[in-house]
């Protein structure tokens, strides 16, 4: 789990991490230490502005790879009867 930031320093996954190359877990857990030092409320306000930037983007990069899950699972392609009978390549384009 991910301690708080301590004053002048941060967790790689709260900031300074590229988001693009952190895993969905990595992701969330930055965003919940974030949240977490949001809820407590002894952060000064200029750094409250730069991690509700930062969790945003590591929310929107969650459910970007949650979407991306989601519409691999419904290229998977059934038979009639509504067994799973393989897949189809999913096309990260649309």
């Amino acid at each position: 789990m991910l301690h708080a930031m301590d004053e002048g320093t941060s967790s790689p996954a709260a900031a300074g991490q590229d988001i693009a190359g952190m895993s969905f877990e990595q992701a969330l857990a930055g965003l919940e230490s974030i949240v977490q030092q949001l809820e407590r409320g002894d952060v000064p306000l200029d750094q409250s502005i730069s991690l509700y930037e930062r969790g945003e983007a590591l929310r929107a990069a969650c459910q970007q790879r949650l979407d991306a899950a989601q519409a691999r699972i419904e290229r998977i392609v059934t038979a009639a009867d509504g067994r799973a009978t393989g897949t189809r390549p999913f096309d990260a384009e649309g």
